[in-house]
């Protein structure tokens, strides 16, 4: 049995995503790869699309958030003769020979332009097999509507109705959740992480702003700094070397422990009574799986902004805003019981450990119906 995963390299998620199924089928005994459908077309084409976003998400988040909202408006698949689908034919052919030539029992989709690309591939009449999409945030992105695959993985059955208005039909929904890596599945006792860790045994935040560093972090520790509770802090900086620097240099009151690009999230989480992020939808369903109450701030406009509704909406998450800073959300998780079990409680409903076995699983039993 063979599956191919298609998916763009536009941040980190779609990616991992993959990753994290790849990881899965692995273990089943399953063939299967990832093609980066740009990278594959042209190699530069990929790079310029994925720097193109982090650089106008991170510079531009207006203008970003601004065409996100305008796209998403659009709940009904594009004219055939329309620019992008004249352009997304073309691309599709592209993908021909690597898709006959790998010929797949199963094709998943990672990004909604790549499910787009899969659809053209089926009607071209390229392939036959299953086609399932997975939702790699907690809204349903814009160009789903252009999709017509048999399967939709969504990240909760919250977002079925959402599912619906872009035109996917209740029957060929997957509420699985969105798939992470195996070390996300499965939670460490918080001392043991501690200890591996070699950080105090006491009340730890981890806080997280993506890869790219995103957001303030130097003046939101400040004011985390000033709480009167005995907390300690781990602040991942990730890629961002100047914000590393300048927080590990600083004397703090509290106990700051700084990091840069790290590989080991999954233990970090475990050893945390509570995570600060940008909640981008890998991140999410990471400490969703993890049973981590969450305080949100700086969303990338767009999937983000949504991510952020859901999440807050569903009382998994606080939400940080102008007049409603990070101190004060801190301190409704550290001194406020009941607000704090109520997060705990909506985390554990909301969390998908096993959303990667589920989907595997699926993916197995659909192809060995579909070849009797």
């Amino acid at each position: 049995m063979k599956v191919l995963i298609i998916s763009v390299k536009a941040g980190y998620g779609h990616h991992s995503t993959g990753n994290a199924i790849i990881e899965r089928f692995s273990e089943c005994g399953v063939e299967c790869e990832m093609l980066d459908m740009f990278e594959y077309i042209n190699h530069k084409l990929a790079d310029s699309i994925d720097n193109g976003y982090m650089f106008s998400t991170k510079y531009f988040p207006k203008i970003y958030g601004k065409a996100y909202d305008m796209l998403d408006k659009h709940d009904k698949r594009t004219d055939k003769y329309s620019p992008m689908s004249v352009l997304s034919h073309i691309v599709s052919h592209k993908l021909h020979d690597y898709v006959k030539k790998y010929n797949p029992d199963a094709i998943i989709g990672t990004h909604s332009y790549a499910c787009m690309m899969m659809t053209y591939l089926r009607e071209a009449g390229v392939v036959s097999c299953p086609l399932i999409g997975v939702v790699t945030d907690f809204t349903v992105h814009p160009l789903w509507e252009n999709t017509n695959l048999d399967y939709y993985v969504i990240a909760d059955a919250l977002l079925s109705n959402n599912a619906r208005k872009k035109g996917i039909p209740l029957e060929k929904i997957l509420p699985f959740g969105i798939p992470v890596r195996k070390n996300f599945s499965t939670k460490m006792d918080k001392l043991a992480a501690r200890k591996e860790l070699k950080i105090d045994n006491k009340t730890t935040i981890l806080l997280m702003m993506g890869s790219m560093g995103f957001g303030n972090i130097l003046k939101e520790i400040a004011e985390i700094d000033k709480l009167e509770f005995d907390f300690q802090v781990i602040c991942v900086c990730g890629k961002n070397k100047k914000k590393f620097k300048e927080i590990s240099h600083h004397a703090w009151n509290k106990n700051i422990i700084t990091l840069g690009f790290v590989n080991n999230v999954d233990l970090l989480m475990d050893a945390s009574d509570c995570i600060i992020t940008k909640p981008g939808g890998l991140t999410t369903s990471e400490f969703l799986a993890k049973q981590l109450p969450a305080v949100i701030m700086n969303p990338i406009r767009g999937q983000e902004d949504r991510n952020t509704e859901f999440l807050v909406n569903a009382g998994a998450a606080i939400m940080v805003t102008k007049t409603f800073g990070i101190a004060e959300a801190l301190s409704h998780v550290l001194n406020c019981p009941w607000r704090l079990e109520t997060l705990k409680q909506s985390v554990k409903n909301l969390g998908k450990p096993n959303a990667t076995r589920d989907l595997c699983d699926f993916v197995i039993n659909l192809v060995k119906k579909h070849e009797r």
